[in-house]
């Protein structure tokens, strides 16, 4: 059975799907080690990599770091509420999560909650301190109502990519 990916005029086969997987578990594996373990030899291999990332299939690569060894001890989720919905009231708050580094995720949502922003800082004082000198800060703001990480049970940069080839979810236990 042939799997692709369609992304407009672009399409992903097999190896293509392959590469991607390896490469969001470990960006750092020479083009060698890649090669063999998407059974390509390297130079096509390294093709379809450049091919990948010029379409937008890779958008970056990065460290990933260890938040506590680093003193950020605190990760804290804030869902936002905004005052009204017309257009342009969210601007100035979504230009301040954007500039600040302690937001390390913001998405815009459905439901009961506008935004859902991922704080990491270093106490709970902290935390207390940005959220009364930026989150309220903005007159769009209307509530913050915010949980702590307490344990990561999973947490993965990794998208389901070959169990949406297979068109499920992959099986737990």
């Amino acid at each position: 059975m042939r799997m692709t990916i369609s992304r407009s005029a672009d399409a992903l086969d097999e190896a293509d799907v392959r590469i991607l997987a390896v490469l969001q578990l470990d960006a750092s594996v020479p083009n060698q080690d890649l090669a063999q373990l998407v059974h390509l030899s390297p130079a096509p291999c390294l093709r379809r990599v450049r091919r990948l990332r010029e379409q937008g299939y890779v958008q970056g690569v990065v460290a990933l770091h260890d938040r506590e060894k680093l003193g950020l001890e605190v990760a804290a989720y804030a869902f936002v509420t905004l005052d009204t919905h017309r257009a342009g009231a969210g601007k100035q708050f979504e230009q301040m999560v954007r500039r600040r580094p302690e937001v390390v995720e913001c998405v815009r949502l459905s439901g009961a909650y506008d935004y859902l922003t991922r704080i990491i800082v270093e106490s709970m004082n902290a935390y207390s301190e940005f959220l009364d000198r930026q989150l309220l800060r903005w007159p769009a703001v209307r509530s913050v109502n915010t949980s702590f990480e307490l344990g990561v049970l999973k947490r993965t940069t990794a998208l389901p990519l070959l169990a949406a080839k297979a068109g499920r979810a992959p099986r737990s236990g």
